[in-house]
């Protein structure tokens, strides 16, 4: 564990640092979903910088780094979400909700939309099975923007193409425009290897006929025009900020315990 710490405060601090340099529920199926109620608190620390003026990155921490929260999750209690077929279940905070809607148009037989708000009914996420695989649309050079890897965590999830990019992780990464524009999700595809990109997918594929995964607050996050609507990713003006809300917020630390928590059986 100890090991996984400095690894992520190490991808972290380097970001941060480059930066610097630079200048700166309703029911699906029959008998509807099924909860099981639970406790506990098995979240970890991960160091992390302190704040950062705004500037350029140049790079990003690999998406193959390993991370762990840095503030733990404050739900004292949580509970278990599963479909009425038992083909998809994760924890969430005992507040929060979970509901099913209809899937997305095109979506593969037997796929399924659940999503996440909290006790106010504000939007937390949302997780969606048998998506139809797409490509990523065409990137030129111009159209690129920076971006980093603030936390990247293991997850075990066997349904995941195995000759995708990397393995699954669950990640929160920003993309810089006028803004740092950050989104947390499940993936198992790097945006770019040179640390540019012009989006950044929150989706593991799927072995072929299966379907895709999305487990996030947006399927694909990107740097946004100043008239456009942001929510519900995340916005920063700095990169020292979006690394302290990976840190130190609690609301994402919950989150994240609820992402690796899931499960998806064949």
């Amino acid at each position: 564990m100890n090991g996984n710490r400095v690894a992520n405060g190490s991808l972290v601090l380097a970001a941060i640092l480059l930066t610097s340099g630079l200048a700166a529920c309703s029911e699906e199926g029959k008998g509807g979903p099924v909860w099981t109620a639970g406790s506990g608190n098995t979240g970890s620390t991960a160091a992390a910088s302190g704040a950062a003026p705004g500037g350029t990155p140049s790079g990003s921490a690999t998406a193959s780094g390993t991370a762990t929260p840095g503030a733990a999750p404050t739900a004292a209690r949580w509970k278990k979400y599963s479909d009425a077929g038992q083909k998809v279940s994760f924890e969430l905070p005992d507040e929060w909700i979970a509901q099913a809607v209809t899937p997305d148009a095109g979506s593969l037989p037997g796929a399924m939309k659940v999503q996440v708000k909290d006790a106010e009914g504000e939007y937390i996420a949302t997780l969606h099975t048998g998506l139809a695989s797409t490509k990523a649309p065409a990137c030129s050079p111009k159209a690129k923007r920076n971006y980093v890897v603030l936390s990247s965590v293991p997850l075990d999830l066997p349904h995941a193409d195995t000759d995708a990019t990397i393995s699954p992780r669950v990640v929160f990464r920003v993309i810089q425009g006028y803004k740092f524009f950050g989104s947390f999700g499940i993936t198992n595809l790097v945006a770019g290897t040179d640390g540019k990109a012009c989006q950044l997918r929150n989706l593991v594929q799927g072995p072929a006929g299966k379907g895709d995964i999305y487990f996030g607050d947006l399927p694909v996050v990107r740097a946004f025009a100043p008239d456009e609507k942001v929510a519900p990713a995340k916005s920063f003006d700095t990169l020292g900020q979006a690394a302290q809300y990976v840190e130190q917020s609690a609301d994402f630390a919950n989150v994240q315990r609820m992402l690796l928590s899931l499960k998806v059986n064949p």
